[in-house]
């Protein structure tokens, strides 16, 4: 069981230090949460124009394809 005093009889006060990191910890968070949400959009911009330009690809894959019979046989 949790015994919050020392040896010496004498109870700890853990008030201020464990509220300071909090705080402090939360402020980093905070700095950090746009880098990683602008990462995160970034991605699924770059992978949605991507996917986007996958129909054109295979359109022009065929008509390279249509094109090429017609200059052999010239």
């Amino acid at each position: 069981m949790f015994n919050p005093q020392s040896q010496s009889g004498h109870v700890k006060h853990h008030t201020q230090r464990p509220t300071q990191w909090r705080l402090l910890t939360l402020l980093l968070l905070m700095g950090l949460l746009p880098g990683c949400l602008g990462t995160i959009v970034g991605t699924a911009v770059d992978t949605t124009i991507e996917v986007a330009k996958v129909p054109f690809k295979v359109g022009g894959a065929v008509v390279d394809i249509a094109a090429g019979d017609d200059e052999d046989e010239d």
